[in-house]
């Protein structure tokens, strides 16, 4: 139906045509990560899907997001305008919001066709059944899932962690995936493997078929199942590495790739020791801050927590018979491990249970592209050879999503790029992916839907701030609930008087 290689070359030439220079890095000076949301659309005949003529799907990038930031506790405010987490999967997430709240409009106004039908029960919706959504990400997401054995015999798309990383007394600012500060990173590039690295053209790629993966590895390596039994999440990478067969020949871990994202109080913490042994695997954990801590999980835990609860947020329940998943995962060409992905992304949660009607542990399709992102660390790295100056993150990140009004957001530390301390706090100084402002866009469809129809959860009580709303989903709220005393205790959640706004 399709594959790893169609759902990146799409997000890459969307990228490439359909969003402007404003927000993109400045060539061979930054580099930034991109993520999407891509809707695909099954024929209504199933039954010409066959192996000999697979059956062609409709695809569409609906929602896309760039970005390597996140702000620190002190600059977060409690009116909702400012953009806590800009990392790309979160800004495509956020951006995807924006356009499933547009697709109800259409859907409550009856003025075009939308991706919602009616439901079963009174001002309820659900998703058409010949569609769902695959997630591509350029990069595997920050925290668990970017905890990879490295393998002797690889040829690495970047050059390999240095190993006196772990023993140097500037671990803090060095050893990271990603930057002390509150930007994303990738290895250290400065490599003879890096500067040789080619920039493949498309190659065979995997596929998904009638519901069936065939999964290629990163770098020729193939990976098998953790055995039963083990709980990968007490387990350093060390371990994971000894009861894994991770590559052909039992080739050696020397070392492993490594994650700036910190753990969070409350979870036992990394053993910091040389090598394959620095990290302790499956433990939830906060993005790094540039001297002030941040609040924002990482976006491995955010991903497992949308396998669960849904991408629609709390919010949009309220219309829904049942949450909006992710039907597959795609990464980009980068350092990849399937098992460290599927422990990030479903392993952790897998045991949860008794879970709200429609919620459940889904089963992710999990898949790797061979094509690089053309702004990627690595690709601007290996194309920009000895030019001067440093190669920095991009400070912007860019939302856009497939809405008619303003479907292109790019901001800067938050705020709308170009935004100044005098005007902090007014309206064009909020990003359209804003807490507030899609609140304001609930609140918009909301007012074109007659009261008698609105769905029994928004009608039982008076609703006046966004926290109001937000706790009213209660079968969403149950599932939270559930999710964070079954699976990830320690997740930090925002204090309440930072949901108060109106």
């Amino acid at each position: 139906m399709w594959t790893a290689d169609e759902i990146a070359l799409l997000c890459y030439e969307h990228y490439g045509i359909r969003l402007p220079k404003k927000g993109k890095p400045e060539p061979n000076h930054e580099w930034t990560l991109l993520a999407a949301v891509v809707k695909i659309q099954s024929p209504a005949d199933q039954d010409c899907d066959t192996p000999d003529k697979p059956a062609q799907v409709t695809k569409e990038v609906v929602s896309m997001g760039t970005g390597t930031k996140c702000i620190g506790q002190s600059k977060m405010r409690k009116s909702g305008d400012i953009l806590n987490d800009s990392h790309a999967e979160v800004i495509a997430r956020r951006s995807f919001q924006r356009y499933l709240l547009h697709q109800l409009q259409l859907a409550a106004t009856l003025k075009e066709d939308s991706i919602f039908v009616p439901g079963t029960q009174k001002g309820l919706w659900k998703l058409r059944r010949d569609l769902f959504f695959v997630f591509f990400s350029s990069h595997t997401p920050c925290g668990d899932a970017s905890i990879i054995p490295m393998l002797e015999f690889e040829d690495q798309p970047c050059c390999p962690v240095i190993r006196d990383w772990a023993s140097s007394s500037s671990v803090e600012a060095s050893s990271n995936l990603e930057a002390p500060g509150s930007e994303r990173k990738c290895e250290d590039f400065d490599s003879p493997v890096t500067k040789k690295m080619r920039l493949e053209p498309m190659t065979a790629a995997r596929e998904v078929t009638n519901g069936a993966t065939h999964h290629q590895s990163f770098g020729k390596q193939e990976s098998g199942p953790i055995s039963p039994g083990i709980n990968s999440c007490n387990l350093t990478v060390e371990g994971l590495a000894a009861v894994t067969r991770i590559a052909p020949g039992s080739a050696k871990v020397i070392d492993v790739y490594r994650t700036g994202a910190k753990c969070v109080p409350g979870e036992a913490g990394d053993s910091r020791k040389p090598g394959a042994a620095f990290h302790q695997v499956g433990l939830l954990r906060v993005k790094p801050g540039r001297g002030d801590r941040t609040c924002s999980m990482s976006c491995s835990d955010k991903m497992a927590r949308w396998n669960v609860l849904g991408c629609q947020g709390a919010l949009l329940m309220h219309f829904l018979e049942e949450p909006i998943y992710l039907s597959a995962v795609v990464i980009g060409k980068c350092p990849y491990s399937q098992e460290a992905m599927q422990r990030a992304l479903t392993g952790r949660c897998q045991n949860v249970s008794a879970l709200p009607k429609g919620f459940g542990v889904q089963e992710l399709k999990i898949l790797q592209s061979d094509l690089l992102f053309e702004q990627s660390r690595c690709a601007v790295q290996a194309k920009r050879a000895d030019s001067p100056g440093r190669l920095v993150p991009c400070g912007a990140a860019i939302s856009w999503s497939a809405v008619p009004e303003q479907p292109l957001d790019v901001t800067a530390n938050g705020f709308p790029q170009g935004t100044t301390k005098k005007t902090i706090g007014s309206l064009q100084a909020r990003s359209q992916i804003s807490k507030v402002e899609l609140f304001r866009s609930f609140q918009k469809l909301l007012s074109r839907i007659a009261r008698d129809k609105w769905p029994d959860s928004l009608r039982v009580q008076k609703l006046d701030t966004y926290q109001d709303y937000k706790e009213a989903a209660s079968s969403y709220q149950e599932a939270w609930s559930t999710l964070r005393k079954q699976a990830f205790g320690s997740w930090i959640r925002n204090p309440p008087d930072y949901h108060q706004f109106k």
